[in-house]
């Protein structure tokens, strides 16, 4: 498969091949998966692998970026908007800090690091199925809590994109160089907690 980005064509096939690549890549990791392996699973020929997507890297993205979307929407739909800002906040940061641990979570951020530079829609489109849209769910929940009075934020964006950081100290470090970035429970509740007070120490009406 060549590294040249091409426009995905899709067909009768192309869920089945997604499925059967999602499956390979989740076990084998994206450099050891290969097309074989790939057909294989997915019940169909190269050449059908070949004609929707000409390239392993834009398969796996289109694999990413779904799962990110998925992954995103199901996080909200567990999120209380009704409830006070602090629970939101602390669901949410539960959600960051679970899907950087997951090894779904852990694989495609090294990998869209790694391919940053030779293939740099893979990680564009990471950033906007992943993080970009984990901040757009991040500022809605904000504006409930403007709306109701129990935060005061000027800008919106600015402070969903602190809050999602602050969810990640540490653990970012820990995904780009070293071999595990999971967390015992008390220091996931350590960082939520910190993440939580340090911004509502910004952000909360002053009395």
């Amino acid at each position: 498969m060549t590294a040249k980005p091409q426009l995905i064509v899709k067909g009768r096939k192309f869920e089945q091949v997604l499925d059967g690549a999602r499956t390979v890549f989740m076990r084998d990791g994206f450099e050891r998966a290969s097309v074989d392996d790939i057909a294989r699973e997915a019940g169909v020929s190269k050449a059908t692998l070949y004609a929707y997507f000409p390239d392993k890297r834009i398969l796996f993205m289109e694999i990413a970026s779904t799962e990110c979307r998925r992954q995103a929407e199901d996080a909200v739909a567990q999120i209380d908007f009704t409830a006070p800002i602090a629970q939101i906040l602390r669901q949410a940061a539960a959600r960051i800090i679970g899907f950087m641990q997951s090894e779904f979570g852990r694989r495609i951020f090294r990998i869209a690091v790694a391919e940053s530079e030779s293939f740099p829609a893979l990680a564009e489109q990471f950033y906007h199925s992943g993080p970009q849209l984990v901040k757009e769910r991040i500022a809605a929940g904000l504006r409930c809590g403007v709306d109701r009075g129990e935060l005061v934020i000027d800008d919106i964006p600015l402070a969903a994109s602190q809050f999602a950081q602050l969810c990640k100290v540490d653990l970012q470090d820990r995904l780009l160089f070293t071999a595990d970035a999971r967390v015992t429970p008390a220091e996931e509740a350590r960082l939520i907690d910190a993440a939580v007070t340090m911004f509502l120490a910004r952000y909360a009406p002053r009395p």
